[in-house]
């Protein structure tokens, strides 16, 4: 049971947290016009970019440690609780559609399971042994990339994953929204976005949650882009589960290629409807089974199929 001096000191402890500070300013907040109040949150939301950008070198070093892992067979994962684990489980879940990932390849990891997805799960955020316990379950190793995620910088859930996945010999990166955090700490790639306090004290959903969401968008995207998910600007590792991605498909293809509908239709019939391969059939003048083993060879990288291919 928490105790009068625990909840004291918890207290002390978010008293120093920026992102916790209060703002006299708008203690009125509640009794401006609608539009005043949407003109405030839409400036305060256009300071996080700037946040990001001064952190930008950090970043990239990140990235690269976690696609260098990645290249070698490592998983990207993700760990936090509440708006900054369900960010995390946003993301991951975004990379089989979008770069046609395995599930178990990008995993996002919550305090308190599923069910924290839509509800609180009370005192799992507060647990370093559910941590441990989330990353043993699916079979961690010194291989894997872990993400710690926390607005605050202090959740013992976050920092237990960190943690525990430094001690296996794993990546580790700690991302905040405060100074000096635990969190960074613990790391070995720290990245804090400081952005300042809340419109609402203590929303951490809000600037920071924006800030998260901005840094995990880039730490996807950008290792994806360094396995050779992309060609270019395009993304030709898309899965085409629905009749919208069936149609991005073909349009990648036509934008890599210039190729007539009837070219474009034919390629992804020879190669089963992967787009990367089609693509190569079409610029490389090679068949499907040679594309599949050009790739293969250049670790799914097409700009070196393609000038294998071309060399051949």
């Amino acid at each position: 049971m928490t105790s009068t001096a625990d909840y004291a000191h918890l207290r002390a402890q978010l008293d120093t947290l920026t992102t916790e500070a209060f703002r006299p300013e708008l203690a009125d907040i509640d009794r401006r016009s609608t539009l005043d109040i949407a003109r405030t949150m839409n400036d305060e939301d256009a300071t996080v970019p700037a946040a990001v950008a001064r952190r930008l070198p950090e970043i990239a070093a990140a990235i690269d440690a976690t696609a260098a892992r990645m290249a070698r067979g490592g998983r990207l994962i993700y760990a936090g609780a509440g708006t900054a684990g369900r960010l995390g489980v946003l993301d991951a879940s975004e990379c089989p559609p979008t770069f046609n990932t395995d599930p178990a390849e990008v995993v996002g990891l919550i305090a308190g399971g599923p069910d924290a997805m839509v509800s609180a799960v009370e005192g799992a955020e507060d647990s370093t042994k559910f941590a441990v316990e989330d990353l043993t379950g699916i079979g961690l190793t010194e291989a894997d990339t872990v993400v710690g995620i926390s607005a605050s910088g202090r959740t013992p859930y976050a920092i237990g994953a960190v943690e525990y996945a430094r001690g296996l010999g794993a990546l580790t990166i700690g991302l905040s929204c405060n100074a000096d955090s635990a969190l960074a700490a613990a790391a070995e790639h720290g990245i804090e976005i400081v952005v300042g306090p809340e419109l609402l004290t203590g929303s951490t959903r809000l600037k920071a949650g924006t800030a998260q969401k901005l840094v995990l968008n880039m730490l996807s995207t950008l290792t994806m882009i360094r396995l050779g998910k992309t060609y270019g600007n395009l993304m030709v590792d898309v899965r085409a589960s629905n009749e919208k991605l069936r149609a991005r498909s073909r349009r990648i293809v036509a934008l890599a290629t210039g190729a007539t509908d009837l070219e474009i239709e034919t390629a992804l019939r020879r190669t089963d409807g992967e787009v990367k391969n089609a693509i190569l059939t079409l610029l490389g003048d090679v068949d499907g089974p040679t594309a599949a083993r050009l790739l293969e060879a250049a670790g799914g990288h097409l700009r070196e199929a393609l000038q294998a291919a071309k060399s051949r």
